[in-house]
């Protein structure tokens, strides 16, 4: 994707949004917004096995804090996490780091980049424990799509599994409202 593509020109919209309204919200602190990776980074972790389309998504936006329950992961936190997508004897998941880049987490579960289709996958939400889940979730066909659909919106409560009732306290969702992004 370029950087005149439309998807491209909305998350750079969306994520200066979001940053001018945390800098004239001093009183939210649960989270944070990352900065980005340049060119000689991105060069280095594709070379080292980090997909494009998550380096890609990095040069506009190294990770975000949503809250207590859902982080999409920056660039050196991702390196930090791949352990996620190793094979588990125990789990049906058919995991490997070969198909697989771990970008993120939803209420302590791995979300994953898939590296072949670029999908994002979660696990369905009747697992308890996210190894034993017989089967993947696809979230969103790609990253930015993830992130604009499901992060920067109110979708963003229904993943975090916000009570209805703590829904005006949560900093992730003031933000996206201070930002324009969330009613």
């Amino acid at each position: 994707m370029t950087d005149a593509s439309p998807g491209r020109s909305r998350l750079i919209a969306t994520v200066d949004a979001l940053r001018s309204a945390l800098a004239e919200s001093t009183d939210l602190l649960r989270f944070t917004l990352g900065g980005t990776i340049d060119e000689e980074t991105a060069a280095a972790s594709e070379a080292d096995g980090a997909p494009r389309e998550f380096l890609d998504f990095c040069r506009v936006l190294d990770g975000a804090s949503c809250g207590p329950s859902v982080q999409l992961f920056g660039l050196e936190e991702a390196e930090e996490h791949q352990f996620y997508c190793g094979p588990d004897v125990d789990s049906p998941l058919n995991l490997s780091p070969e198909k697989l880049f771990c970008v993120g987490m939803i209420n302590e579960t791995p979300v994953f980049l898939d590296r072949a289709g670029g999908g994002v996958l979660g696990i369905p939400d009747e697992h308890g424990e996210w190894v034993d889940a017989e089967r993947f979730k696809r979230l969103a066909p790609g990253l930015e799509v993830f992130f604009l659909e499901r992060l920067a919106t109110m979708e963003y409560a229904r993943l975090a599994s916000i009570d209805d009732e703590l829904v005006e306290y949560d900093d992730w969702l003031k933000l996206l409202r201070r930002a324009g992004l969330a009613g």
